[in-house]
Formats: C-alpha cells, sequence, structure tokens
C-alpha cells in the first residue's frame, strides 16, 4: 500500500507539556483518513508539524516519499492543501480576490481556474460580497477552496465541521466526499465529532495523549462496532455447538459470553441450549457507537 504520509515516534515537547508522544500513524493513498482525539490530544499539533508551522522535538515523518529533514521537502509540501485551526481569507476580500491572492503568493502564472473552484466549493453566487458578510460556512468553503489553490492532492483539515449549523455540516461533508471521489484528493481530517466522521472515513487514527491507541479501516471499525445480541451462558462451547446448527454468524469472546449477529427466536435457542445441558444467563442488544468506542480505547474522562 502507497502512503502520502508517515510518522515513526513523533515527539513535540513545550516546556514541561509532552503535546506529541512517540506517534506513529499512517496516511494511505487515497483515502479520508479521520484523526480522532480529544481536545487536547495532539491533533492540531501533529498537523502544524507536517504543514511545516513548527518542527518535530523528536522523531520523523515522511511526506510523499520525503523526509521531513530532506532539503527538498518543500516539493512535497506543495502537493498539500490545508486549513489549521480557522480559514486563512482576508474578511474584506471576496470570495475571487481571496483566491487571487492565495494564486499571486503561490507564483502562478494566471487566475484560470479561479471560476471552476469557486463553483466547486459552492461560492460561484457570492459574488462581491465580503468574506466578513459570509455565513461561517461560507468562510469554511472559502478556506478549503484557497486550501485547494495550486491543486494539491493531498488535503488536510483541522476540525472543519466545528460551529457548522446541520446544513453547514452536510455542505462540507458533501464537498470532501466530491473531492475524494472525484479529484482523487487524500484528505485527513481531524475531529472530536464522531457521528460526523464516521459518514466520511474510509481509515481512523485514533490518538490520545499525544500517543496513536490505535490505527484501523473503515471496515475494521464497523466489524468492531456491528449490532449484535451478546449472550451470556454457562457454556460457550455447547452455544457455539447451537449456533453452528441454526447456521448464525457469531463470535465466541470467552467461556461464558458471545456476541451474534443475527436475529434468534429466543424459545428455539433455549431449547436447543437445554438439550446441551446449557442454560441462557443473559441476552442483550449491542450497538456501539464509534463514540462509544473510542472511550473504550481511551478510557473516560477529559483532558481539555
Amino acid at each position: 500500500m502507497e502512503y502520502v504520509l508517515e510518522t515513526a515516534g513523533l515527539y513535540k515537547r513545550y516546556r514541561h507539556f509532552k503535546a506529541l508522544d512517540g506517534l506513529t500513524m499512517r496516511v494511505p493513498k487515497g483515502a479520508i483518513y479521520g484523526l480522532v482525539g480529544r481536545n487536547g490530544a495532539g491533533k492540531t499539533t501533529l498537523i502544524r508539524l507536517i504543514c511545516g508551522l513548527q518542527a518535530p522535538t523528536g522523531g520523523h515523518y515522511v511526506l510523499y516519499g520525503r523526509k521531513h529533514t530532506d532539503r527538498d521537502i518543500d516539493r512535497s509540501r506543495r502537493r498539500m492543501g490545508a486549513v489549521v485551526e480557522t480559514p486563512s481569507i482576508y474578511l474584506d476580500m471576496s470570495a475571487a480576490d481571496n483566491l487571487k491572492q492565495q494564486y499571486r503568493v503561490l507564483g502562478l502564472p494566471s487566475f484560470e481556474g479561479i471560476g471552476e473552484l469557486l463553483e466547486l466549493v459552492g461560492l460561484e453566487n457570492a459574488g462581491k460580497k465580503k468574506a466578513r458578510h459570509f455565513s461561517l460556512g461560507m468562510k469554511q468553503r472559502l478556506g478549503i477552496a484557497v486550501a485547494l489553490a495550486g491543486d494539491p492532492d493531498f488535503l488536510v483539515l483541522d476540525e472543519p465541521v466545528n460551529g457548522l449549523d446541520p446544513q453547514g455540516i452536510i455542505e462540507i461533508r458533501e464537498l470532501i466526499l466530491r473531492l475524494n471521489r472525484e479529484k482523487q484528493i487524500t484528505v485527513l481530517i481531524s475531529s472530536h465529532i464522531l457521528d460526523e466522521l464516521s459518514r466520511l472515513a474510509t481509515h481512523y487514527g485514533f490518538i490520545d495523549a499525544g500517543r496513536m491507541v490505535k490505527e484501523m479501516s473503515a471496515q475494521a471499525l464497523e466489524a468492531a462496532c456491528r449490532k449484535c445480541v451478546r449472550l451470556t451462558v454457562t457454556d460457550a462451547n455447547a452455544l457455539a455447538r447451537v449456533l453452528d446448527g441454526m447456521g448464525a454468524e457469531y463470535k465466541i469472546l470467552d467461556s461464558e459470553t458471545a456476541d451474534v449477529y443475527q436475529k434468534i427466536p429466543v424459545s428455539r435457542l433455549t431449547a436447543a441450549l437445554e438439550a446441551e445441558g446449557c442454560e441462557l444467563l443473559d441476552m442483550r442488544e449491542r450497538d456501539e457507537s464509534l463514540e462509544s468506542y473510542f472511550v473504550s480505547l481511551v478510557g473516560g474522562g477529559s483532558r481539555g
């Protein structure tokens, strides 16, 4: 598998505070990678490092095959666009003028493509309206348009739906999906709004206290969070024989517990278990959300 970004034992300290503590992660090419963590977990610090806004205290990262200490790392960074913390826009300029200014900063030879970019983010009708009069969602979409100037194929978004109303969230979601599917742009999104992230991400990295707790694909996460019925019995081996006989899909968790991934008639189940000399002790539905899965990984509480 080809990776756009890889980090290895990445550290970042601010005096006595350790923002990143040996973080290792890999973002596959073509992915929408959801970086999941509480406020203060190290998400923004990581993004600031890979964008070159700060330098790591230890460890390294590789961006498009170039180590961050390589002399030509800027060639890799030109393939990135980012919205870090808040959109980088000029409030006294229109959407088109904001993009013209970014084109000048990047040294692009003409303003060709600005109209297409505005249409892509849904701001083609913004006209001469100044950005200060935009809604929060429009500002966020303009910030993404500015990040897309220069035609990057890796987009980094720091909490892109934070503070948006439901319509604004839908617009950003649809834009991200379109960029990924139609433009083949790899996207790294940091967020603590886990329900929204679950509608987008193809891969996840769960970060806590500056460490990567777990990386997994969306398919693996879906399997871990599947709706099921958890059965507690006196003999899981007997339960397995009964479930095999019923053709049920299940997973044995320990000597007394199993998760069953389909509906089974209770009376039929209890009768079959009784014939095996096994008793059904408890039966309850279980549907773990992304949020509850994250809490199970990192524990409860808050680190601010």
